[in-house]
């Protein structure tokens, strides 16, 4: 009988016992055979860690010594885990007991899948798509992101119109299934990035590298969504936009570098004068800032990742237009309707 790869689910914390509480059980009802449960906390100041010390004593604890957010709170705990495949899970996610066993048969079926990802949908909405991940993450030439079944703030119901596998741009970062040796071979999240867009600039990578990142529908897990950051919020904001510029910058292809970041900042700066007639300063103000912050970066930025150079348009999961047009001007508001 073969024998089944090693999976370290591995559940990133920062103060979340309320989410500890309600969303371990269904964890520990997992039924994959070959399976460890990891608690990495980043540095915790509630009782979380004593909460899953008394009452999940099967779960290993790893303690970060600060909070590096979920960039760097990864990186570092993935450095004490050993198992053939990282599932990096939310800790405001509920799963049901056979989500792991579906998407490891998809990645033991092509050696070539880095990393993949379940079917998401909302906790509180469960018959809609979660907009985290929704049913597998796409980007246009710009670098806008947006998923099958959630496009902007918009989300679907899910009515089995994505129960395709799927080649998909880049899968959510609350439930990521990825090879412990993929990871580690692209050198894991980028922590400059610290929260936000992470997950998406390393599976551009692992692209880049030569993987395929897969959506796999028969795997369902539930998303609370917003626990750390919610939507709307200006820090949340700030990082989306910060981070999306750094990803470009790092991962375009040389000749195509400039034309989309020129294009992306007069969009911007459209964004920021639309935050502003809407009432939300705070809002321009945190686009302002991401772009004063990339700028600073991107003077004492080294490229030393050595993986080939690749033009967006050959990639997987990729929407050869500008999704925001779409969107704003011609009210494309469902994937189906986008692609």
């Amino acid at each position: 009988m073969p024998v089944l790869p090693s999976v370290a689910v591995v559940i990133l914390n920062w103060n979340g016992k309320s989410f500890l509480e309600k969303f371990l059980p269904s964890v520990c009802r997992s039924t994959y055979g070959n399976l460890q449960l990891v608690l990495a906390d980043n540095a915790s100041t509630d009782d979380s860690v004593a909460f899953v010390a008394q009452h999940y004593p099967q779960i290993r604890i790893i303690r970060n010594a600060s909070n590096d957010g979920f960039a760097g709170g990864y990186n570092d705990a993935l450095q004490h885990v050993e198992a053939d495949i990282y599932v990096l899970l939310n800790q405001d996610v509920e799963v049901e007991p056979g989500w792991i066993e579906p998407v490891v048969a998809l990645m033991e079926s092509d050696a070539r899948i880095a990393a993949c990802q379940p079917k998401m949908r909302a906790y509180q909405q469960p018959d809609e798509f979660e907009y985290a991940g929704a049913a597998g993450g796409w980007m246009d030439i710009l670098g806008y992101t947006f998923c099958r079944g959630r496009i902007l703030y918009t989300t679907e119901k899910d009515k089995g119109q994505y129960d395709d596998v799927k080649d998909i741009f880049w899968a959510t970062g609350a439930a990521l299934f990825i090879r412990s040796a993929c990871f580690h071979q692209v050198n894991g999240f980028d922590r400059d990035f610290f929260a936000h867009m992470e997950e998406v600039d390393l599976c551009w990578r692992l692209q880049r590298a030569g993987y395929r990142i897969c959506y796999c529908p028969d795997s369902r897990v539930f998303h609370v969504g917003g626990g750390s950051l919610p939507q709307g919020n200006p820090r949340k904001l700030y990082l989306n936009f910060r981070n999306n510029l750094m990803m470009l910058w790092k991962n375009l292809h040389s000749e195509d570098r400039w034309i989309v970041l020129v294009q992306r900042f007069f969009l911007d700066i459209l964004a920021g004068i639309k935050s502003l007639v809407a009432g939300k300063p705070k809002d321009m103000a945190a686009i302002y800032r991401a772009y004063k912050d990339y700028y600073r970066w991107r003077r004492n930025y080294k490229r030393n990742d050595h993986l080939p150079e690749m033009k967006l348009m050959k990639m997987k999961g990729v929407f050869h237009g500008i999704m925001i047009w779409r969107y704003y001007f011609l009210k494309h508001k469902k994937f189906s309707e986008l692609i």
